[in-house]
């Protein structure tokens, strides 16, 4: 298949690998931010190439499991208000919540909905001008705009019935707090692809200027995630930190302009938004404007709106942090599966323990038990 095949061609890649291993034997710590590129790396067995010098440590950079619970346990809630119809991606159907879920709100009755985007919810809110629509819209930079486009479209179309529940959030400010940990020393970045390509490489550059630290943004085919982080231990070895562009094919310095328009146009920043395992970050949120309160889920309906801490037997938050890798967890592939999960590292499609657990498991836990 024409520009699939060619990005995983296996003696490239072991090529790739040993000019890895010969750029230095000192040992490296390089973030991939993405989820994404989590997958992609034991999905195709990157790690495996790797040279074990190089440790590749997985960042906060799945929407899905960063939510915390409290968040969660308000989307329950507004799901259970009389006459809601409340729509979400496939992922946070399951996310575990403090004491329930989505799905099994539906189940007891709950007019919860999958849908694939907040097009889909809108016409939903059309079809049924009687109920109360809302759209949990999540995500990053990558999926806001499709949700400003909605609003925008909702305000053309005269939909009054129609809200979302926003928990966009934004990469900078969560990389801020990745590189302000205490915990974690890395030596570079394998930056996020579906983000860039809408908020561009420049955004990054604080990162090599305030930090040192060097970054290639990266596609999601395992010869993308190979000559990204040989990128990034070339800049090591040479001494530079710049933001390298590794996916040009779909990436550019200023990023996607008309998307970025509709975000400033209907969203602006949070003080605050708490993240799971990270805490709250500064400006990392985003809400909609006051001009389109009116499709603001948060003030159509009383939301709970409390903190609630992770259970003590799931650590998401260290592995969120990539503090720990999933299989250092005591319940992960026993009591925390995709079928049973504790916490929503384990549920989402983006999810580290997800990856591990579907195709890492099997050898980390042999070597565990050795």
């Amino acid at each position: 298949m024409k520009f699939i095949d060619e990005y995983r061609q296996g003696d490239i890649a072991r090529k790739l690998a040993e000019q890895i291993a010969r750029l230095t034997t000192r040992p490296l710590k390089i973030m991939e931010v993405c989820g994404g590129h989590t997958h992609a790396i034991f999905k195709y067995g990157i790690e495996d190439l790797l040279p074990e010098n190089i440790t590749m440590i997985h960042g906060p950079g799945c929407p899905v499991c960063v939510i915390p619970l409290g968040r969660v346990d308000d989307s329950i809630s507004i799901a259970l208000e009389p006459n809601v119809t409340f729509t979400t991606f496939g992922d946070m159907m399951r996310v575990p919540g403090s004491k329930t879920n989505l799905l099994d709100a539906k189940a007891r009755g709950a007019d919860v909905r999958m849908v694939y985007s907040p097009l889909d919810a809108l016409k939903i809110a059309k079809k049924n001008p009687d109920r109360q629509v809302v759209f949990l819209a999540l995500g990053f930079e990558t999926t806001a705009p499709s949700t400003a486009m909605t609003i925008l479209q909702a305000v053309k179309d005269g939909v009054e019935n129609f809200s979302i529940f926003c928990n966009h959030i934004t990469i900078v400010p969560a990389l801020k707090a990745m590189l302000d940990s205490p915990d974690l020393q890395l030596d570079g970045f394998v930056g996020p692809g579906h983000v860039s390509t809408v908020i561009g490489t420049r955004p990054y550059e604080f990162v090599p200027r305030e930090y040192g630290k060097p970054v290639a943004v990266s596609g999601f085919e395992p010869l993308d995630v190979l000559q990204s982080v040989y990128m990034v231990v070339k800049q090591v070895v040479e001494g530079r930190a710049e933001v390298e562009n590794q996916y040009g094919r779909c990436v550019s310095r200023d990023g996607n302009r008309k998307a970025l328009e509709a975000i400033f146009e209907v969203f602006e920043p949070r003080d605050y938004f708490e993240w799971r395992g990270l805490g709250s970050i500064a400006h990392s949120g985003m809400k909609l404007q006051s001009k389109y309160a009116a499709f603001d889920a948060e003030l159509k309906f009383s939301v709970p709106g409390l903190r609630i801490a992770d259970p003590k037997a799931c650590q998401c938050g260290e592995i969120l942090k990539g503090v720990k890798k999933p299989w250092e967890c005591k319940v992960f592939g026993t009591a925390c599966t995709p079928e049973t999960p504790i916490g929503s590292c384990m549920v989402s499609s983006e999810g580290a323990c997800a990856a591990y657990y579907n195709f890492g498991r099997l050898s980390k836990m042999a070597e565990r038990s050795a």
